[in-house]
């Protein structure tokens, strides 16, 4: 795996906090008492593609919201191109995954008990 640059580091970190905030106002709208929220992105070498790994609370709408966020991907990346128009050039596309780590956490604790 390759390590990745300063400025992917800060791209990555600027898309996950403003689709962070455009994840509030999208939860707030389509899904009355879940929360959103970025945990991880991941810019590719040529600032083409933004991996996004979202995690949902509660985790059972989990797939509901990620198939949800498919389909409005289109107009979810021109708001955020509308935020971050003036740091970056191209708008990578985006790739949204479910995070399930917090899951993971869960599961490994419940066993442990």
């Amino acid at each position: 795996m390759q390590v990745p640059s300063e400025r992917q580091s800060k791209v990555a970190r600027l898309i996950q906090r403003d689709l962070g905030e455009l994840f509030v106002e999208y939860a707030r709208n389509n899904f009355r008492g879940t929360l959103i929220s970025v945990s991880v992105v991941r810019v590719s070498p040529d600032f083409s593609l933004a991996k996004c790994y979202i995690s949902v609370f509660p985790s059972g709408k989990g797939q509901e919201v990620l198939d949800s966020l498919n389909t409005k991907m289109k107009e979810i990346r021109f708001k955020l191109g509308s935020k971050v128009g003036k740091q970056l050039r191209i708008v990578p596309e985006l790739a949204f995954f479910l995070d399930d780590s917090l899951d993971y956490i869960d599961k490994i604790e419940g066993l442990l008990e």
